[in-house]
């Protein structure tokens, strides 16, 4: 494939734009070099750049994308509202409606506050709960990669600069599935932990009463349990994992496929917690997402479409089933491959990941640049394998073909080395230290 025009555009991003992109997650290091396609247009699940370079695509707008790219009822509902004004300087009825559908899909929460993206949520979920506790100190998952990009949980990361010291303190972690080792940070931080933070599920299934034990937990520490669901909601199930695994969060967070890639996230939770960002109550007031473009109407739009499309056609089955015959099919090409042990495919059916090891059977950063490599020069975009509703069987079957062909380069690169297959520098983690 030719990748020149997108190369000439990568110099040009890096002059004007800090990293080269709006997102760490879609920088040019996450690519094999010179294979960082710039993309011009997308429709279901294929996506082409701007040198004319056809894909079938699975990173799904870093799973933002849970319909289809420009599916359109989506995006005629948007430019419908569009047509009417996007932003005015009183609440529009929309709002209303939105939160209406919103509230139906989460029957748990009892208000929802929008806004665009899942770090306001998340962030906005944490000043409740210290505000409703009265504590400073913040509990997260440290199995989950990413929160926000606030600096209560930047200050966590491998990429902590410009974070003081006094906030980094404030945040510590446990594993999931782990409620010994969440006891004891509430044991070590006796009255001052005012949240427990964490995803339902990454790739490891929660283990039997994992769930009732950290609510019961929350509940004798007097701790918020806030769900971040940017990631399991409007894909695990339509009323996100927390219907699926009978979870009782006091604050949930939505996002990404809520709106089909349209900039629309959402706080939700208790009416007593969530109306201290209110004016009806008695307590000091919590400043609480107040956004200039968190209500635009054109992306409630969307989301209420995108809505509408889950009620009517059966959207979360389609994804575990199309997920699941790709599963099915990677796992067979990787045992013909003889790299099963080395390319494992991992998570639940709606939200797969590929893993990569080399010969000594740990995680390698240079062979996963080699299948990333093989998979786009066969016309598969993947840094992920999260599917959509727009994958066919056909675009299943031909994904497995191409992994098949590139599984094979892989097991000669375990035999032979990587040197003589891998072209460029590796790939590296999004979030890590300087070198």
């Amino acid at each position: 494939m030719n990748f020149e025009g997108s190369d000439r555009l990568r110099r040009r991003f890096h002059d004007l734009i800090p990293g080269g992109a709006h997102t760490y997650a879609k920088g040019d290091d996450q690519y094999p070099e010179g294979m960082a396609p710039i993309l011009v247009r997308g429709e279901g699940c294929r996506v082409w750049d701007v040198d004319g370079n056809e894909f079938v695509e699975y990173g799904s707008g870093l799973r933002a994308v849970s319909l289809g790219h420009a599916f359109p009822p989506v995006v005629e509902a948007a430019r419908r509202q569009l047509a009417l004004g996007a932003n005015f300087v009183r609440p529009a009825r929309i709002e209303l409606e939105c939160a209406e559908r919103f509230l139906d899909f989460v029957p748990a929460a009892e208000m929802v506050k929008f806004c665009k993206d899942g770090s306001d949520a998340v962030s906005g979920a944490l000043r409740l709960a210290r505000a409703h506790t009265g504590r400073d100190m913040v509990a997260i998952c440290g199995d989950h990669p990413f929160f926000a990009v606030d600096d209560w949980f930047i200050g966590s990361t491998a990429m902590p600069g410009g974070v003081p010291d006094a906030t980094r303190d404030l945040t510590v972690k446990f594993a999931y599935n782990d409620l010994a080792g969440l006891e004891r940070l509430f044991d070590e931080h006796h009255g001052r932990i005012a949240a427990v933070v964490l995803e339902a599920e990454k790739y490891t299934p929660p283990a039997p009463g994992f769930f009732s034990g950290l609510r019961a937990l929350c509940d004798r520490h007097g701790a918020v349990l806030v769900l971040d669901e940017m990631i399991t909601g409007f894909r695990w199930h339509e009323g996100g994992a927390q219907a699926m695994y009978d979870i009782e969060p006091d604050l949930s967070t939505f996002g990404k496929a809520l709106a089909n890639g349209f900039s629309v996230s959402a706080l939700a939770g208790r009416r007593d917690l969530m109306r201290l960002g209110g004016m009806d109550h008695d307590r000091e007031r919590v400043f609480l997402l107040s956004t200039t473009h968190g209500a635009e109407t054109h992306s409630l739009a969307a989301a209420i479409a995108t809505m509408e499309t889950y009620r009517a056609e059966p959207v979360i089955e389609t994804l575990w089933s199309r997920g699941e015959r790709l599963a099915t099919g990677l796992r067979a090409a990787a045992v013909d491959a003889g790299v099963e042990d080395h390319v494992p495919i991992l998570g639940p059916p709606p939200c797969l990941v590929f893993g990569t090891r080399d010969a000594a059977g740990r995680p390698s950063q240079p062979f996963r640049t080699l299948l990333m490599q093989e998979l786009i020069e066969r016309g598969v975009l993947a840094t992920s394998l999260v599917v959509n509703y727009s994958h066919g069987e056909d675009d299943i079957d031909r994904t497995v073909e191409a992994f098949s062909a590139a599984l094979g380069v892989y097991r000669r690169a375990l035999d032979e080395g990587i040197d003589g297959h891998l072209r460029g520098r590796p790939v590296q983690p999004a979030i890590r230290p300087r070198a």
